[in-house]
């Protein structure tokens, strides 16, 4: 983020000539991923917040490692953007490791530099964004957004967290506005990234391709060009192409061997391919680092459909504990955990999840886990609302398809049910036990009538 002084911040900075995303007005979103928030996590500054510092000899610290800002509090414990900034690696933490407890260490250091300085403080009001969407707190993200926005207008880290969370809260039309601005403001990899990404929300899988590929051009870290590798990876296994996704995640683990979100980018190629035994490393690689619920999820259901069911149990055990630790820290259930309990455990209380997780994200992935959970609850007709809820964008996502094909074909609608089967099944190996699923649903169809 750029500082001004108070007088530059009354008047607006020099013109300059904008650039512009070729072909037309962007419009630009974040999702789960990234964007789960899928997202990509700024510093105050607009870079990518720091990775967990490593556990290297060298005596110098990375200028950027928690160790590092500790450091730098413990020397300047009144400097209100030192906190900030300790703050947001902390939340980057958090997201890394799937550490609810980082989560308050991060609240801490950014109450702290809000204690030195309660107002025009736009570094911690950024990071408190960020802490309050990586809690999927989005109302409060949405609050601490407009006040660094209205601080600082001129911040495009500010408009990246508005845009974050207008679209973790179903305001599209909003949040593109929010992201435009950001790439006017600082077209980089970060706003490129956002731009690629509601471009896949809306099924235009080739434009978000062109956009994920200038973001990987204009990456500065390691960090930024790793998670371009991963998009692409993951947009060529929605095209159906898990050659092309195998590639692009080979080539950025060269680089970035220990990126937990490359290597299930790889593990879910593999498995699309039929590389079990790969897919498996691969997966559990990714755990070693971060045991994220959809890594987890990810290779329990797949050990499941190898007939491996302790092993899958074990994954499972795990994403129960880390719903134990949700519950205790009163937060709303994340879309991995509504869908496996709705696929394990109990549909009534997946239910129960969705519907309190609508309540502040409206976003699109939750509707379809609220839609699977209905189904799975035996409610088809207020399931197939969620479902066209959650393709209302265009979006195109074979798990989606597939939910809502299954409850066509409970509800007695065979032709809808085949048009989504066949949406699905563009992608092969979508999902380890759904696909195949799938495939048997159409046969089922296409052979009754």
């Amino acid at each position: 983020m750029q500082h001004h002084d108070t007088a530059s911040q009354s008047t607006p900075p020099p013109r300059r000539r904008r650039r512009r995303l070729r072909g037309s007005v962007v419009v630009l979103v974040l999702g789960a991923v990234m964007f789960t928030v899928g997202a990509v996590a700024l510093n105050p500054d607009g870079s990518a917040a720091p990775q967990p510092a490593s556990t290297s000899p060298a005596p110098v610290l990375a200028p950027g490692s928690i160790e590092a800002l500790q450091a730098r509090v413990t020397r300047l414990p009144k400097e209100p953007r030192a906190w900030a900034a300790l703050g947001m690696a902390y939340v980057q933490q958090g997201r890394t490791t799937a550490d609810p407890a980082t989560y308050a260490r991060a609240e801490k250091a950014l109450r702290t530099s809000l204690s030195v300085q309660a107002e025009d403080n736009t570094d911690a009001e950024i990071a408190m964004g960020a802490l309050a969407a990586a809690r999927h707190d989005f109302p409060s993200a949405l609050d601490w957004a407009l006040k660094a926005t209205g601080d600082d207008p001129y911040s495009a880290a500010a408009h990246g967290v508005l845009a974050d969370a207008y679209t973790q809260l179903g305001r599209y039309d909003e949040a593109e506005a929010a992201v435009q601005k950001m790439t006017d403001l600082r077209p980089d990899a970060t706003s490129l990234a956002r731009a690629s990404y509601v471009f896949e929300l809306k099924g235009d899988t080739g434009q978000a391709r062109d956009l994920m590929r200038r973001s990987l051009t204009a990456a500065a870290t390691t960090g930024d060009s790793a998670f371009a590798r991963a998009v692409l990876a993951s947009l060529a296994l929605q095209d159906g192409d898990a050659q092309a996704a195998l590639t692009e995640a080979q080539i950025g683990l060269r680089a970035a061997p220990a990126d937990s979100a490359l290597l299930e980018a790889r593990a879910r190629a593999h498995e699309a391919l039929g590389h079990t035994a790969e897919a498996v490393a691969d997966y559990r690689a990714a755990i070693a680092i971060a045991p994220l619920p959809h890594y987890l999820l990810g290779l329990g259901e797949l050990e499941q459909s190898l007939g491996n069911r302790d092993r899958a149990e074990a994954q499972y055990a795990l994403l129960r504990a880390q719903e134990r630790i949700r519950e205790a820290a009163g937060t709303a259930a994340d879309t991995d955990a509504i869908l496996f309990e709705a696929d394990h455990g109990n549909p009534r209380q997946a239910v129960s999840m969705a519907v309190e997780a609508l309540r502040n994200r409206p976003f699109l992935a939750v509707h379809d886990a609220c839609a699977w959970a209905l189904h799975q609850a035996g409610r088809n007709t207020e399931a197939l609302e969620q479902a066209d809820l959650a393709l209302s964008l265009g979006t195109h996502s074979a798990l989606y398809h597939y939910h809502r094909a299954a409850i066509h074909q409970a509800l007695g609608h065979p032709d809808a049910a085949r048009h989504d089967l066949t949406q699905a099944l563009r992608q092969p190996g979508f999902h380890p036990l759904h696909e195949p699923a799938a495939r048997a649903l159409l046969q089922r169809i296409d052979t009754t009538e």
